[in-house]
């Protein structure tokens, strides 16, 4: 059985939370998880905390992977929707009915302008539903439409992630992964 993968997309000035929870929690529920740098293998994020990578997002064959997430964070989601080659590989990665998911800023800001929450129900960081007129944003923690997974920000990020958890390894593994770290 080939294992589960996952990109974790990190650019300049990433919201730390809303990409390490995800990385920590998914590794704990049995995930190949990649951290994926945008510009350079060293990421400061939005706080100051920088991250080594495991690889650039030029050097990783996106075929190998189950889902690809999105941390919110300014201007690291600015960063985000700024690159082509993310672009390219949310698109693809849509097109494929791979897991795309995104927290914070990143579904308004970068999910949308892509078409990718085009007849979904979605949730960004309150006040940044504005950036994307014709995506339905729902007044919770996170959505899940389909393949397409978002989370509201930072204090949610470990409901975000086990929401992803689910999706990918399912509902009794995702909760005991909650149960165990106290999210549920």
């Amino acid at each position: 059985m080939n294992p589960v993968r996952v990109g974790v997309l990190l650019a300049p000035g990433f919201e730390e939370i809303e990409a390490i929870t995800p990385i920590d929690l998914l590794h704990r529920g049995r995930v190949e998880v990649t951290v994926v740098g945008v510009s350079s293998l060293e990421v400061t994020g939005a706080h100051g905390i920088t991250l080594l990578a495991d690889a650039l997002i030029g050097d990783v064959s996106w075929d190998d992977f189950d889902a690809v997430v999105a941390p919110g964070g300014m201007p690291g989601s600015k960063h985000l929707a700024a690159s082509a080659e993310v672009q390219d590989v949310l698109v693809k990665m849509h097109r494929k009915k791979r897991v795309v998911a995104a927290i914070c800023a990143a579904p308004a800001l970068v999910l949308a302008p892509l078409g990718i929450l085009d007849g979904r129900r979605a949730v960004c960081f309150p006040g940044l539903e504005d950036e994307a007129p014709g995506v339905t944003f729902l007044d919770q923690d996170t959505a899940v439409d389909g393949h397409v997974i978002t989370g509201r920000g930072a204090g949610k990020s470990g409901l975000f992630a086990l929401e992803i958890l689910a999706v990918l390894k399912g509902r009794g593994i995702a909760d005991e992964i909650g149960r165990r770290s106290l999210y549920l």
